[in-house]
């Protein structure tokens, strides 16, 4: 629903932005916000993953806002934020200015968080295509897959298997991004069905992008998967990391 918001987090009281509710607790190092418009498909799971950060949020020391109103991105209110999460989004979320607003986020050496259908939104936008570093293509049925490691010393890597199994839905991409950002983890398209890209399928990757750090993984279709420890972990980790903590 377009302007709804969610109330979250943990940190300083601050002026609330518009469609975006703040609860004060503890003092944190930094403040995230979490943006979740959709309009195209609706991921069960977004209410999982807001609870998820919120809980990384606490345990890690950063404020969480979390709505999917679009007038939020202006150039005030993002300068309160350290990292801005796509949480699934889907489709084209923001207009001209709005994108402006976020382009000058990024450049001024703002984080961004991709999560799952991220890669489904703003197909239209360069800027957003770049930062992302590559779009949605389709995908098989949820089913389990094996995820291998390929750069462990990231800090968002911190802490999983080398061979990381899990169940989700594994995206195909309109291309490969490898050479145009860092991967961190690709998918072993031997280990489930319906894949596309082998025999490189990276589904975790990170870059700098115009003075700002993003961070993707194609991970979280599932409502199950803001339950899995490691997963969960692995997404703090990489706020933390985008927010140049």
């Amino acid at each position: 629903m377009l302007g709804a918001t969610i109330a979250v987090s943990c940190g300083g009281a601050s002026p609330s932005a518009p469609g975006v509710q703040s609860q004060p607790t503890t003092p944190a190092s930094f403040a995230v916000f979490v943006f979740s418009r959709t309009e195209g498909f609706r991921h069960d799971s977004i209410a999982a993953g807001i609870t998820a950060i919120q809980q990384q949020g606490r345990q890690l020391g950063f404020t969480v806002d979390a709505g999917e109103d679009a007038a939020s991105f202006s150039d005030g209110n993002l300068a309160r934020y350290r990292v801005v999460v796509f949480l699934s989004t889907t489709g084209d979320v923001l207009n001209g200015a709005q994108q402006v607003a976020f382009e000058g986020f990024i450049r001024q050496g703002g984080g961004f968080v991709g999560i799952h259908s991220a890669a489904d939104t703003e197909y239209d936008w360069p800027f957003y295509g770049g930062l992302l570093g590559a779009y949605f293509a389709g995908h098989p049925d949820i089913q389990a897959g094996t995820i291998r490691l390929e750069t462990p010393s990231h800090p968002s890597m911190s802490g999983l298997p080398a061979t990381w199994i899990r169940r989700d839905e594994w995206y195909n991409f309109q291309r490969n991004p490898r050479g145009s950002l860092d991967v961190l983890a690709t998918l072993d398209e031997r280990t489930y069905t319906g894949g596309t890209m082998a025999p490189d399928h990276p589904i975790i990757w990170s870059h700098t992008y115009e003075g700002g750090r993003s961070w993707y993984t194609a991970g979280g279709h599932t409502t199950e998967s803001f339950s899995e420890p490691l997963f969960v972990a692995h997404i703090g980790s990489a706020i933390v990391w985008a927010a140049g903590r």
